[in-house]
């Protein structure tokens, strides 16, 4: 969701990872399956890959199946009896979905600075926000009731009140250096979906989003300097708007 970034209300952000209604996101209260990416550009990462999630102990065992090829060492999923400790059978068919070990220990060291990842993102994200409240932008809404990661921070540009592009600001914005992005494309504008019968003005409101929307860089490490310089390149290039 978005609003007019000259009213955004900042509540305190807690020192804790994502949560909704109190509760850690991913303890599958209202899913059977809660499922994570480790890609390199995500809150913490693994290098690749990612991690399901769930408190159902039959889906647990067929998601360790299929991992790693549908085989299974333990003598009760077996047809007839085990051979000896060394035994295993291919029950179904499933492939190598396993994280190697040098991944899992990259995930684990990632995983405990989890919670200052995410403090850090919200920090960076109130500074934003303060800052664009005379532009013509709208600004994420964080909802009271839930703590967002906040793996993107996306602005939509107000195009009624500019008469520059998304386009024209996204290239304005990296001639200066700001590695600015699209976050997404719609789905349905894809020529796999094309052919299934979709069209571009099928969804109007995906199509304003797409029109207006600009990801600005958001990441830990990030900089007061360089997201000063961030936030100056975007007033400069909606101020020199003709």
């Amino acid at each position: 969701m978005f609003s007019d970034s000259r009213a955004q209300n900042h509540s305190a952000d807690r020192d804790a990872a994502p949560e909704y209604k109190g509760e850690p996101v991913g303890n599958c209260r209202y899913c059977d399956i809660a499922v994570f990416s480790f890609h390199p550009v995500k809150i913490i990462t693994t290098a690749e890959g990612g991690m399901a999630l769930t408190n159902d102990a039959d889906l647990a065992a067929q998601m360790k199946r299929l991992r790693t090829h549908g085989i299974t060492r333990e003598p009760s999923e077996m047809s007839g009896p085990s051979e000896g400790p060394w035994y295993y059978q291919q029950v179904a068919l499933g492939y190598n979905y396993r994280m190697t070990d040098v991944h899992a220990v990259l995930g684990q060291s990632q995983a405990r600075r989890l919670d200052a990842y995410v403090s850090r993102r919200h920090e960076i994200a109130a500074v934003y926000d303060d800052a664009f409240r005379a532009l013509p932008l709208a600004t994420q809404e964080r909802q009271p009731d839930s703590r967002s990661a906040l793996h993107l921070y996306v602005v939509r540009l107000r195009l009624e009140q500019t008469r520059l592009s998304r386009s024209e600001v996204f290239l304005a914005l990296r001639a200066r250096g700001i590695g600015v992005n699209v976050h997404y494309i719609p789905v349905y504008r894809h020529p796999y979906y094309a052919r299934m019968g979709f069209n571009p003005g099928d969804f109007p409101e995906a199509e304003r989003y797409y029109a207006g929307a600009l990801s600005l860089p958001m990441f830990p490490t990030l900089t007061g300097e360089q997201q000063q310089a961030v936030i100056e390149a975007l007033s400069d290039t909606l101020a020199r708007a003709p």
